[in-house]
């Protein structure tokens, strides 16, 4: 009979699910590339100037 107390006891003991904080906080890196959007406005700006001063390039 103590067998049988003591197994399920153990059995339990190990189901035993333990949830704690994180000790550093959360990092979350967003490595964005921005370059395409840049060129792509500086090409249209480019394109604005040359054709408001064709003579000029």
């Amino acid at each position: 009979m103590r067998w049988l107390l003591a197994a399920s006891v153990a059995g339990l003991l190990a189901g035993c699910v333990q949830v704690s904080a994180p000790d550093k906080p959360i990092e979350i890196n967003l490595n964005i590339n921005i370059r395409q959007e840049v060129v792509v406005r500086l090409q249209q700006d480019v394109r604005d100037l040359i054709q408001e001063n064709p003579g000029v390039f």
